[in-house]
């Protein structure tokens, strides 16, 4: 493949997981499970963060997957470009938690939102990594 048609993919998948962003993320079963047994903020808050944590667990083990499979300057773009990443992640979604939104949004709005940026991440890792591959 031609280092343009390379560009044009990775392109792609960049542009596909900035519009997976966009969209809200779904929870998942035991964050329904846990919200359906709760009542309280600090709760509904306990079972977003645990989420959030799950995301982060499956998206760090992609990462590791991932940047194993890389080599030479690609190696060098794929951690500049994580680093940027998590930058980003840390503020992303933070007008939820600012108060303006209520504690609906401080605990449950807020949560989802960095759970799906997240996933989203994870999602582009995983096209990555398939790309790395030649599985595209």
């Amino acid at each position: 493949m031609k280092k343009t048609e390379r560009f044009s993919v990775m392109l792609a998948i960049f542009l596909a997981s900035v519009a997976a962003m966009m969209v809200p993320a779904f929870s998942d079963d035991l964050y329904d499970k846990c919200i359906a047994k709760v009542s309280d903020n600090a709760s509904f808050a306990q079972c977003g963060s645990q989420w959030v944590k799950r995301e982060d667990d499956k998206l760090n083990a992609t990462w590791k997957t991932v940047f194993a499979e890389t080599s030479g300057q690609t190696r060098t773009d794929m951690l500049a470009e994580q680093r940027l990443w998590n930058a980003y992640k840390e503020s992303a979604c933070a007008f939820y938690a600012n108060g303006d939104w209520g504690r609906e949004g401080q605990v449950l709005d807020f949560l989802a939102c960095r759970a799906g940026v997240i996933a989203a991440r994870t999602k582009n890792l995983d096209d990555y990594g398939a790309f790395f591959k030649g599985d595209n």
